[in-house]
């Protein structure tokens, strides 16, 4: 990366960019926010196999808190069938000792 020029008088020098890795490591916030994704995309990860077809498509990662992990979906029909496979999702999320309390299911809100 070639040198900044100086910069000039009046204005403030702008630092240069950091990796969003680097970031994420670097404050306390940023990094359990990176946590908490890492551990939500892991929980979609473990039930996938018990999506059928593409409903996968339909399924997002939601947040992960002290209450529970929450799926977010593409509209009522799939959150349906989710509520009609949510005890074999959280059996399988048990398994793999990824359960808080409490699985919820919400249809994400379609920005127009």
């Amino acid at each position: 990366m070639p040198p900044r020029p100086a910069p000039s008088p009046g204005r403030p020098a702008v630092p240069d960019p950091l990796p969003i890795a680097q970031a994420l490591r670097q404050h306390d916030g940023l990094a359990r926010l990176g946590q908490l994704i890492r551990e939500s995309n892991r929980r979609l990860e473990a039930i996938r196999p018990a999506l059928p077809g593409a409903l996968a498509s339909f399924v997002k990662p939601g947040p992960v808190d002290e209450q529970g992990w929450t799926l977010l979906v593409a509209n009522a029909a799939v959150a349906a069938k989710l509520r009609h496979l949510q005890p074999r999702l959280e059996q399988l999320l048990q398994e793999q000792g990824l359960l808080p309390a409490l699985l919820r299911i919400k249809v994400q809100q379609q920005q127009p």
